[in-house]
């Protein structure tokens, strides 16, 4: 795609250096903390549960911290910057807010996982629990279907991005990004993507800030927000936006920037409730603080979108007549600006080749920490939902820690193909994110009124996801023929043609849920004990093995009953067990770790954790996406000074409280764990590596 000129003001070898040598860096890093993890704690990567959910106890701060790396996508990044440039101070909002409500909503999810599925590993688990073999095996293809939108999604734009401004071959690009996160993710598992996201996220939100505190205060161009408002009234004038009021940067009316925020909506949901990623971190989380981790993480994310867009987005438009810009003296073309270069040209127009460099860490940061999400999910769909449901029900730990392995290779190779093919086709980011919707938004509504909705019938299930696509992409073909009079790639990626098929695609899948489950109720009742207590089980027992009477389940009894005890004196399994060590558990032998953390979350918790979760929900929907977007929408105000100064202050001020959440609460809450590592490693360097290391206690670890 010929969208890098001007633009590309780095060397071929800086490009490769960041994407090869800092994938490398992390790949090394993530072999330490692997090892630290497995000599200092009493949880080891040689363990399918630890591989794939971190053993289910991961604090509410990492989690938090986990949910907005994977959630800053280069999408969100680029696109936003892209919707601000395109429609004006609405396009940040409208971006952050329809991204958060998705998280905020999935929290309603966690609960029901850690309440009703608490032993289950991926969402198709519970659906093959629940609604037997021919649902599972549709809402697995939806789930693939999910990842590698997703996945292309992060990798094709981040490539796309890596070619325009460094000269790096874009196909190269393609193959290493997905191929240096799957080393560092076959090293360490979800956990080690978690500890890999934290580290991204600090160096996000460094460069987050280099840039605000350019474009606000210190660089000679803008330097401040009066002096940015300025300059947006004069691109106003020389560049005005259609369809916004009077043609204006600094309105809130703006038709196609509404028409965005709902394409927005219905990709949101999609990529939230259909992507195991997200499932596999309410699994990863404690059940007294998944809700926590969710709502935090949320408010966290939201910051991201609103901040750096107002800031790289609207820079875009406000430094086009600045002299350091990179097209100087035109604007953007399309096709640039269709690719996402918007914020990495403000970056240039900033701060020249440091600006571009910083802005090409910033987005591989982003986009690597994405990827390992969708790995890790990928290889979990593959590892138990077809390896252990279809091939060897019976494989051992280490057999699944295998399979896992050759999962996130297999679909890095599959992913960077397939990002190859769309590249070729002249496929960009936001095409992908514009009509991602209308190909699995039908299934997105369905997979969560599974769990939230006790009436939902089988029959729906298995129907809706396919009526809701087949009715999205005639509406999408149709509208788009009749609106644009042809079918191509430009003109369905148009965002008004797209929301005719987004908005079919969620509402029939919705719908068709709603009338199916009325018209035909049965359910599927399953008979297989084997995926019922996968799902179900409570300390390795199904329900059904539980006394009826009592309901209360059997105390884990462990290997060796004379290790010590936790903060709570609860028995611990032994440390460092190895790979196929069992536990037996009633009538049934399971791995440690999962008897020691599959726990159903207290009925009494999950009352108070369903309240926070509906209470927050109704709030956030009715104050950030209905009153305060819409009154200024039908206001049809254009910003005075005063309100646009104090609407940048505000969201920057958004970035430094998310960055307390994702950077600083972390690190407290597993002050614990990591003060014990440390002194264990001083220990080991007094002995020179023969002393016994003194395990850390697995109540206090999260990381």
């Amino acid at each position: 795609m010929a969208t890098s000129d001007g633009i590309e003001v780095l060397s071929k070898g800086v490009g490769y250096g960041i994407v090869v040598g800092i994938g490398a860096f992390f790949a090394l890093l993530m072999l330490a903390i692997t090892y630290l993890q497995n000599r200092y704690t009493s949880y080891s990567t040689h363990q399918a549960e630890e591989f794939n959910t971190a053993s289910r106890s991961v604090k509410p701060g990492l989690i938090a911290a986990g949910i907005v790396s994977s959630w800053t996508w280069s999408a969100t990044l680029l696109t936003s910057s892209t919707f601000a440039y395109s429609y004006g101070i609405s396009g940040p909002m409208w971006y952050g807010a329809m991204g958060t409500w998705q998280i905020l909503l999935f929290a309603l999810i966690a609960i029901k996982i850690k309440a009703n599925a608490p032993g289950a590993h991926t969402f198709p688990e519970i659906v093959f629990s629940r609604h037997g073999k021919i649902a599972h095996i549709i809402y697995l293809f939806y789930g693939w279907a999910t990842n590698m939108l997703v996945g292309a999604c992060l990798v094709l734009g981040g490539s796309q991005v890596v070619a325009a401004l460094s000269g790096v071959n874009v196909y190269a690009a393609c193959f290493l990004i997905p191929l240096v996160v799957a080393a560092y993710v076959i090293a360490g598992g979800l956990r080690s993507t978690f500890i890999a996201d934290y580290t991204h996220t600090v160096i996000l939100f460094v460069a987050i800030f280099v840039f605000g505190f350019s474009i606000y205060s210190t660089n000679p161009a803008v330097g401040s927000p009066s002096k940015f408002y300025d300059l947006l009234v004069e691109a106003s004038k020389t560049m005005p936006i259609s369809g916004n009021h009077e043609g204006s940067y600094l309105t809130f009316k703006s038709n196609d920037g509404l028409v965005f925020a709902i394409d927005l909506f219905v990709a949101g949901f999609s990529t939230v409730w259909l992507d195991q990623a997200y499932w596999q971190r309410a699994i990863a989380s404690r059940p007294e603080t998944s809700v926590k981790a969710y709502i935090f993480g949320g408010m966290a994310w939201y910051g991201i979108p609103f901040g750096f867009a107002t800031a790289m987005g609207l820079g875009c438009a406000a430094l086009t007549s600045a002299s350091s810009f990179p097209t100087f003296p035109n604007p953007l073309s399309a096709a640039q600006n269709g690719a996402g270069l918007s914020s990495p040209a403000t970056a240039i127009a900033l701060l020249g080749k440091g600006g571009a460099g910083l802005m090409l860490l910033l987005l591989f940061m982003a986009v690597t920490s994405s990827t390992s999400a969708e790995l890790i999910a990928v290889s979990s769909l593959l590892t138990f939902d077809v390896y252990k449901t279809y091939i060897k029900p019976t494989a051992t730990s280490s057999e699944l820690v295998k399979i896992s392995h050759y999962g996130i290779v297999l679909y890095a190779v599959v992913l960077a193909g397939f990002c190859c093919i769309l590249n070729a086709a002249s496929i960009n980011l936001t095409w992908l994110l514009t009509v991602l919707g209308i190909i699995v938004g039908g299934a997105s509504i369905p997979v969560g009124l599974i769990l939230l909705w006790s009436r939902m019938s089988t029959l729906a299930v298995v129907l809706s996801p396919w009526i809701g696509f087949f009715s999205g992409l005639v509406a999408w073909f149709v509208v788009t023929h009749l609106r644009s009079g042809s079918i191509s790639v430009a003109t369905t990626g148009d965002a008004t043609n797209a929301v005719a098929g987004n908005i079919t695609s969620w509402g029939a899948g919705f719908l068709s849920s709603i009338v199916l489950s009325f018209m035909f109720p049965k359910k599927f009742t399953s008979t297989d004990q084997g995926h019922i207590a996968r799902a179900n089980k409570i300390n390795g027992i199904s329900p059904q093995a539980q006394s009826p009477e009592t309901h209360t389940p059997a105390e884990p009894v462990f290997a060796d009953d004379k290790v010590g005890l936790d903060t709570e004196n609860e028995k611990e399994p032994p440390s460092n067990p190895a790979p196929d060590t069992l536990v037996r558990t009633g009538n049934e032998i399971v791995d440690f770790l999962e008897a020691q953390h599959i726990e159903p979350m207290d009925p009494a918790e999950v009352k108070r954790a369903t309240r926070l979760a509906v209470g927050f929900n109704v709030l956030f929907l009715v104050v950030a996406i209905l009153f305060v977007p819409f009154l200024l929408f039908g206001g049809e105000w254009i910003f005075p000074r005063r309100m646009f100064i104090g609407w940048c202050v505000v969201s920057f001020i958004w970035v430094w409280c998310s960055m307390i959440i994702c950077v600083v609460w972390p690190v407290v809450e597993s002050r614990v764990t990591i003060w014990r590592i440390m002194k264990g490693v001083v220990r080991d360097a007094g002995t020179g590596g023969k002393g016994k290391a003194k395990m850390v206690d697995q109540a206090e670890v999260s990381a």
